[in-house]
């Protein structure tokens, strides 16, 4: 059955930069677009980043806009999130996420293939 793994997450200070890698394996899903959400303790799971496939247009939340870049190699069936100038409140559990065609890139819903999420820490 295919998943997708997230890994690279980690405890951090302000304004350090961390690269999320989320992988697919063990098999093959619809993946029209895929996405980056994150939830923090308490809080509901929010939108970070998403892109359209194959056209690659990305789209970013207005929190993480201009520090946070997603991208993706093909070949490694492989997304990345690169991450600068974390902040504190970019703490959270992140998850990456497969979705099929014709679906909102930022509602978390219309996703269907999720991963067990990477855990980010970015301390004062």
């Amino acid at each position: 059955q295919a998943a997708l793994i997230e890994f690279g997450g980690g405890l951090v200070q302000a304004g350090d930069s961390l690269r999320l890698t989320c992988v697919a394996s063990g098999g093959t899903f619809s993946r029209s677009m895929m996405g980056w959400f994150r939830q923090a303790p308490g809080k509901e799971r929010e939108f970070v980043a998403g892109m359209y496939w194959p056209s690659g247009r990305t789209f970013y939340s207005v929190f993480v806009k201009g520090r946070f870049t997603f991208s993706r190699d093909d070949a490694k069936n492989a997304t990345f999130l690169q991450m600068n100038n974390l902040k504190p409140e970019d703490t959270g559990v992140y998850y990456c996420a497969a979705g099929g065609p014709g679906r909102e890139y930022d509602v978390a819903e219309d996703y269907d293939n999720w991963g067990q999420g990477t855990q980010v820490t970015v301390s004062a």
